[in-house]
């Protein structure tokens, strides 16, 4: 069958082609991929080709689809998964695989598999270990961003504590405890506090840092800190660049413990050498952002290190329960991912969205694979109806709901938007 989709070429070089997808086998499945969001590591492994950790060497001759944060409906089941997954069903996927050792991921590594296409084939592995998800929900971009909330999840699931003497690693953040996440004022950071506000295991200092003044007034209008305060959170959004000296401000705020936990959220050397600066006793920092320079270092105190019992982890991706439990507290309602949303575009806008991510501001864009639509901002839909009287319907929606996108909005989309 004919179909299109955002692929690589070699670094800086995606392009829409079309092109012949081959006859799915017994142990593969077909699927519709209705929406991906794009992802900041998206954007590394574009510019970066095939010195990508995950990327194939022979891209060039056997292009890359990009994308792995999607979510679609099964189209045809071969007979291996004819017991488990139906035609009909919707779907999402864990796609951190880490398949027999390999990095290979949708979205990096694959010629027929990945999130900026119309259909793609699902290979044998993806349900050898038990990440192709059914999803039972209503929104297809939820399901979309289960993979980024994952990320997140995994990464606050990752940190641990210890105690003098026991060699044993309490896993989780502190509970009660204070935390930190410096340069989170973006999306990232947008769905793990949402998350960490919500989860069960619960700060009750949390600090969000950013040198973004915008992001950091929309982070407060989405998280009013009055609100959390009655529910026993402290919780502060500071811009870092308006300060003298951040470390010592920010310790000051917790009372000059400093923090038990730490999420680093740029790959910037004076963020990650504040993270470590403002760390308590057993305080763990986890470096969350990943950068695209493999000799990237920055400093550290290891004087901390050694007496204080501070400790540095970093994470990426999450895994299947972590994608669980997000599509699991998403259906609860008592997360909503929906707040990392700023953008959204057709197909045809997904290639110059990923090669100018760290150019667009905001926060995640949501591409809609069977649509062709410019790159647009949830901001900007009203000021575009003056050119097609539908954005005037999606905004009164968007508008709604406090200036988010939902399931209304994206149910007016594909129902009004798509010319096939």
């Amino acid at each position: 069958m004919k179909v299109k989709a955002v692929r690589l070429h070699g670094a800086n070089d995606l392009r829409l082609d079309e092109f012949e997808l081959p006859e799915i086998t017994d142990d593969e499945i077909l699927v519709k991929v209705v929406s991906d969001s794009v992802c900041m590591s998206t954007y590394k492994c574009a510019i970066l080709g095939t010195e990508h950790k995950r990327v194939h060497p022979n891209v060039a001759d056997h292009p890359a689809i990009m994308g792995h944060e999607m979510a679609g409906d099964i189209v045809k089941v071969g007979k291996n998964h004819q017991g488990k997954f139906k035609p009909g069903m919707k779907f999402t996927l864990q796609p951190a695989l880490n398949y027999k050792g390999t990095m290979w991921s949708p979205g990096y590594s694959y010629e027929f598999f990945g999130g900026n296409a119309t259909y793609c084939i699902i290979p044998a592995e993806v349900m050898e270990l038990g990440c192709l998800l059914e999803y039972k929900g209503k929104a297809y971009y939820e399901a979309s961003l289960a993979e980024p909330m994952s990320c997140s999840i995994g990464a606050i699931n990752a940190c641990y504590h210890t105690k003098m003497g026991v060699y044993i690693h309490e896993m989780g953040i502190k509970e009660n405890g204070k935390l930190a996440i410096l340069a989170g004022a973006g999306p990232m950071g947008l769905g793990a506090i949402t998350y960490l506000l919500h989860r069960d295991v619960r700060p009750s200092m949390l600090v969000v840092t950013d040198i973004d003044q915008e992001r950091l007034d929309r982070a407060t209008e989405l998280f009013p800190p009055a609100e959390y305060m009655a529910k026993g959170i402290e919780l502060h959004f500071i811009n870092t660049g308006k300060m003298d000296d951040p470390a010592e401000e920010l310790i000051k705020i917790t009372g000059g413990t400093g923090f038990d936990d730490v999420l680093c959220y740029a790959p910037v050397e004076a963020v990650i050498e504040l993270s470590s600066a403002v760390l308590g006793r057993d305080g763990c920092l986890n470096f969350f952002a990943g950068p695209t320079d493999n000799k990237f270092t920055a400093r550290i105190n290891f004087y901390d290190v050694h007496y204080n019992s501070t400790h540095v982890l970093g994470t990426t991706g999450g895994n299947t329960d972590d994608m669980i439990e997000s599509l699991e507290l998403t259906a609860a309602n008592r997360i909503n991912p929906a707040v990392m949303v700023t953008h959204i575009g057709g197909l045809d806008a997904a290639a110059d969205t990923i090669l100018n991510l760290p150019n667009i501001p905001g926060g995640k864009k949501l591409i809609y694979n069977h649509l062709n639509m410019p790159l647009i901002a949830l901001t900007d839909l009203r000021k575009k109806g003056a050119e097609d009287e539908r954005y005037i319907k999606l905004a009164d929606i968007v508008d709604a709901h406090k200036g988010l996108w939902c399931l209304e909005a994206e149910q007016y989309l594909l129902e009004n938007f798509i010319d096939e």
